[in-house]
């Protein structure tokens, strides 16, 4: 699993924020997709790698506009998880 981190400019509100996440949804086969105004940044969950070009390409098409991609590999801590 891997966790991509995007830096987006331009989210002000829960609306903007729906928009970015729907747009990552359409775009690409994620598990899991929230966005934060406050924070500026959207934060993906998924399986496969996503092309940093294409991932852009996807949020910037909003209006939105991608700043920085981080990648790093995610695990799911579970009830049990030490």
């Amino acid at each position: 699993m891997l966790k991509i981190t995007v830096q987006v400019d331009g989210m002000m509100c829960g609306m903007c924020e729906a928009h970015v996440n729907d747009a990552v949804r359409k775009a690409f086969p994620v598990k899991k997709v929230t966005s934060s105004h406050s924070k500026g940044q959207t934060v993906i969950l998924t399986e496969n790698d996503i092309d940093e070009g294409a991932l852009s390409a996807a949020i910037n098409a909003t209006g939105y506009a991608v700043n920085a991609v981080s990648k790093e590999p995610y695990e799911k801590k579970g009830l049990f998880h030490r």
